[in-house]
C-alpha cells in the first residue's frame, strides 16, 4: 500500500529514483529527505513536475520515527552505517534499493557476497563495522522472503542480475522515463544558454584532481566556444569563483542535479569526467539528438561520443 512506503534518501540522484520508482510502480511514497546540498530544491522541482511522493520530512541523522512508520523503505545508500544500524534495528519487512550514482554495481556485487560490506575506498571502523554482519543478515532473510529488490539504470551485467535472483532478489531497470516525460512541464530555471555544457566536478575539492590542471581543461574547452558550466553540488565558492573568472564560461543559476536541468533539451554536447552521469545522462537525453563526451584533464581528449 502506498502509504506503507518511505524512501529514505540523501542526494538528487536517489530521490529522482525514489520519482521514477512511484511512477513505475503507479503509486506514491513518503519521503525522508536528507538535509545536504541540492536536495530541497530537487524536492520542489520534483513535485512541480507532478511527482507522486507523499508526506516529506527533512532529516538530520536517522528519521526513526519516520522509518518505524512504514513497512516497505525505498534505500538511496545501502553502504550507509546509518542504514545499517537502523535496518538492524527496526527490521523492515521490505526494502527496495535505489541509485547511489555508480556505487549500484560495487553494492549489487556485496549482496552476492563478491565483496565485503564496506563502501568502495572507504576504510570503515567502529559500529559502522561491527553492525555491518547483521545488517547483510536481515537483507538475506528478507530476500529469502522475497522481500528485497533493486530499482536502477544502472547496467549490472546479465551475470550479476542471475546472481541477485538467485538470492531471491529481482532487479527492475529503468531509463529515466519520467524525468524525460515530465521534462516539458518542467520548471527548472538553469537551462544552459549554450550548446555546449560542461559538468562541474568536486575532485578538485576532494583532493582527487589538481584544481589548476582542473581550471587549465575549463578554459582549454571555453577556448574554442563558449559554453554553460553547471556546477557540483559540492563545489566551494572559491573553485566556482575561479571557473567563473575564465572567459567564455556561463555559470548556471540554480540548484538542480544535471538530469534534471538537461532533460528535454535537444542538440547539447555535454562535457563531463568519469562519474556516474557517463551512465544517467545519455539515458535522460535519448532521442534529443545530444551526445555526452568524458573528457580527461591533461590528456588528449578522448574521441569516443556516450549516446
Amino acid at each position: 500500500m502506498a502509504h506503507d512506503v518511505v524512501a529514505w534518501v540523501e542526494s538528487p540522484l536517489q530521490l529522482i529514483g525514489a520519482a521514477e520508482w512511484a511512477h513505475a510502480h503507479r503509486t506514491s511514497a513518503a519521503i525522508a529527505g536528507r538535509l545536504t546540498a541540492q536536495m530541497p530544491e530537487t524536492a520542489d522541482e520534483l513535485l512541480a513536475r507532478g511527482a507522486t511522493f507523499g508526506a516529506m520530512a527533512p532529516y538530520l541523522g536517522i528519521p526513526w520515527g519516520v522509518l518505524a512508520r512504514h513497512r516497505h523503505w525505498l534505500v538511496g545508500d545501502g553502504y550507509s552505517g546509518q542504514f545499517r544500524l537502523a535496518a538492524s534495528v527496526l527490521r523492515p519487512r521490505r526494502i527496495t534499493f535505489l541509485d547511489d550514482g555508480a556505487n549500484a554495481v560495487a553494492f549489487a556485487d556485496t549482496l552476492t557476497g563478491r565483496r565485503g560490506y564496506s563502501r568502495p575506498g572507504v576504510a570503515e571502523r567502529g559500529l559502522t563495522t561491527r553492525i555491518a554482519p547483521v545488517a547483510l543478515d536481515l537483507l538475506h532473510t528478507r530476500a529469502l522472503a522475497g522481500r528485497v529488490d533493486v530499482f536502477t539504470a544502472f547496467a549490472l551485467g546479465d551475470e550479476r542480475v542471475r546472481a541477485l535472483a538467485e538470492l531471491g532478489i529481482p532487479v527492475r531497470s529503468h531509463r529515466f522515463e519520467w524525468t524525460r516525460a515530465s521534462a516539458p512541464r518542467a520548471t527548472a530555471d538553469a537551462r544552459p544558454t549554450t550548446r555546449r555544457v560542461l559538468l562541474g566536478s568536486a575532485r578538485p575539492v576532494d583532493g582527487h584532481l589538481d584544481a589548476d590542471l582542473y581550471l587549465d581543461w575549463i578554459a582549454a574547452e571555453a577556448a574554442s566556444s563558449p559554453l554553460t558550466y553547471l556546477p557540483h553540488r559540492r563545489e566551494t565558492p572559491a573553485q566556482l569563483a575561479a571557473v567563473a573568472a575564465i572567459p567564455g564560461v556561463r555559470i548556471a543559476q540554480g540548484h538542480l542535479p544535471a538530469e534534471l536541468v538537461l532533460a528535454g533539451a535537444e542538440g547539447l554536447d555535454v562535457l563531463t569526467l568519469a562519474s556516474s552521469t557517463t551512465t544517467t545522462l545519455p539515458l535522460v537525453l535519448d532521442g534529443t539528438g545530444s551526445r555526452i563526451r568524458e573528457r580527461v584533464p591533461g590528456q588528449r581528449h578522448r574521441r569516443r561520443a556516450l549516446r
